[in-house]
């Protein structure tokens, strides 16, 4: 389908309204932000087919007025208040736009972005439009289609083009019969300039576990949980600088607070500390660094997978330490943002991060501008789907 990348008028789906989560928010909003300042007519339809999570609950809920509000008032925000749409499973009750409304856009839409395969029954938005979907799990994607999930395959399936955060997929990768194009997170630069001074304190924001490890081919694919305790010692070897994880409780496993307390890191609570959009950005703001391991899926696949979070570190003039899933082939490192595999190696580069700070900081934004600005990012993603090359 050949069209004109001009003005398009595009669907982008995602969790926003499902995770009401400052993280989330961010991740799926910057590609609807990010489109929007493109000049390009862009809609947000969430229909997941999950019951919400509803953070004052602690779960997931029977209802979901929180969850509405929550994405109506973020909309609102950047005046997009009539172009969102959510669908509550119950009954299939549907909130925004209004039935004909929505229909319609599903109608005349140029482009449809899956953002993480979360749209429940993807084939049900084909029209005249070209269906898109954007992994963002790169590794754990694969090894599900080899392992021939059957829905999962069709969701996949079901799509024109696929793109995937995994930007060199290793030659161990199982064949999938996709053609991945590399993409990364988008990030609108403006939305992250800071006068904030920061504390003397290195955060990230992360799950101790998600699921539970994947195996394939003899090799396990774990969580974060694998990773994080290969560095446990890393506080005292860098102090006085201080190491801040604001983590959950794991679903697989508790969270060791008190041995993460006990080895010198300072833990907090995501729900006070960085809940919703606004606290999320303040946070990263507010941090000196950041420090965070990788899940062990991504270390062991070696994709370059580059986390969306960190991203917006980079785009605050925050320094990023990142356990290397092979991110180290594809974006600069060493000046702003540090790869490490040993605890050594993470020794070494907050070291290098506090000897020339202010260096590291105009760094750290310049690989954002470089590599992960949202008009670079999107408008390499539109020219492939529309022409399918790059423009460079």
């Amino acid at each position: 389908m050949t069209l004109n990348s001009s003005k398009l008028r595009i669907i982008v789906s995602g969790l926003i309204a499902q995770y009401p989560l400052g993280g989330i928010s961010w991740h799926y909003f910057q590609y609807v932000l990010g489109l929007a300042q493109l000049g390009h007519d862009v809609y947000y339809i969430e229909d997941t087919g999950m019951y919400p999570y509803n953070p004052d609950e602690g779960g997931v809920s029977k209802g979901c007025e929180l969850n509405v509000n929550y994405l109506a008032d973020l909309m609102h925000r950047y005046d997009m208040s009539h172009k969102w749409a959510y669908c509550f499973p119950w009954k299939s009750q549907w909130f925004g736009m209004s039935d004909v409304v929505r229909q319609d856009v599903i109608n005349s839409a140029d482009m449809v972005l899956n953002v993480s395969g979360t749209m429940q029954k993807p084939w049900t938005y084909r029209a005249n439009n070209t269906l898109v979907y954007i992994d963002t799990d790169p590794v754990f994607t694969q090894i599900k289609l080899a392992k021939e999930q059957a829905y999962f395959q069709k969701v996949v399936d079901a799509h024109d083009i696929t793109f995937s955060y995994g930007e060199s997929m290793p030659a161990d990768m199982p064949e999938s019969g996709h053609r991945w194009f590399p993409t990364r997170q988008p990030v609108v630069l403006s939305e992250w300039e800071s006068q904030i001074t920061p504390r003397n304190t290195y955060t990230t924001v992360m799950n101790w576990t998600s699921f539970k490890p994947i195996e394939y081919n003899g090799k396990q694919y774990g969580q974060k949980d694998v990773e994080f305790r290969k560095f446990m010692t890393l506080p005292e070897l860098v102090a006085p600088i201080e190491l801040e994880i604001a983590v959950n409780e794991g679903k697989t496993k508790g969270t060791p607070r008190h041995l993460l307390a006990h080895k010198g890191w300072r833990v907090v609570n995501p729900a006070d500390v960085c809940a919703d959009f606004d606290q999320y950005r303040h946070y990263i703001q507010s941090s000196r660094a950041e420090w965070s391991v990788a899940k062990n899926g991504y270390v062991v696949g070696q994709s370059a997978w580059f986390s969306d979070r960190s991203a917006c570190y980079l785009a605050a003039g925050r320094p990023v330490i990142l356990q290397d899933t092979g991110f180290s082939r594809t974006l600069p490192v060493g000046e702003g943002l540090y790869a490490f595999t040993t605890l050594e190696e993470a020794v070494s580069a907050v070291g290098s991060v506090e000897a020339h700070y202010q260096h590291n900081t105009a760094a750290a934004r310049a690989i954002a501008e470089a590599y992960f600005d949202s008009d670079k990012v999107l408008n390499e993603l539109i020219e492939i789907v529309t022409h399918g090359s790059t423009s460079t």
